[in-house]
């Protein structure tokens, strides 16, 4: 039998989630990038048995993080792989919120904190995926022509960074944003 739990988070909660959030970062300062994606790596790599289908869904998008910034063919901007590793830098800390050694709760922090990253970067995400997902329809069909493959990369990549900069700057106009912490 299942058991579900919903719940809603207030602006309150969520300046709460901010203040975690900037708190490790502050402390993950002195992390580089590789101890930042080898902490999320190991994090995604150690949760995906015994924990609720809750966290293991989220867990999955946290790899999609890594992803993005590993990419080298994707190339993302700067400004976002910096916000995205700030994001990233929660997840290098298992004493966090909630101790990640805590039975099927200890992961409920990560969870959360993974959903509202994903909410944020949810422009970027969608265009990575869309990259990706060129990138392996395209792969053998340019083969005979002269344009070269990262000629074709480089102009989707084009296509799909202006449109992540342009949907996130328009859904964020006027409001307060998770993202806004980075």
């Amino acid at each position: 039998m299942a058991f579900e739990v919903k719940f809603e988070l207030t602006e309150t909660d969520l300046e709460y989630f901010r203040d975690v959030m900037r708190k490790a970062q502050a402390g993950a300062k002195q992390l580089s990038e590789q101890e930042i994606l080898k902490n999320a790596k190991e994090l995604s790599q150690s949760i995906k048995a015994n924990v609720p289908e809750f966290v293991r869904l989220r867990i999955q998008k946290l790899e999609v993080f890594v992803a993005m910034i590993e990419d080298n063919e994707w190339q993302i901007p700067s400004e976002e792989r910096i916000e995205l590793l700030h994001a990233l830098a929660y997840f290098s800390d298992p004493e966090d919120l909630v101790p990640d050694h805590i039975p099927v709760l200890g992961f409920l922090d990560d969870a959360i904190m993974i959903e509202l990253v994903a909410e944020e970067f949810k422009d970027d995400v969608e265009a990575f995926e869309e990259f990706c997902a060129y990138r392996d329809r395209e792969e053998g069909r340019h083969s005979d022509e002269a344009i070269t493959r990262d000629e074709w990369l480089q102009a989707k990549r084009h296509e799909l960074h202006s449109r992540m900069k342009s949907r996130r700057s328009s859904r964020r106009s006027g409001r307060s944003s998770f993202r806004s912490v980075f």
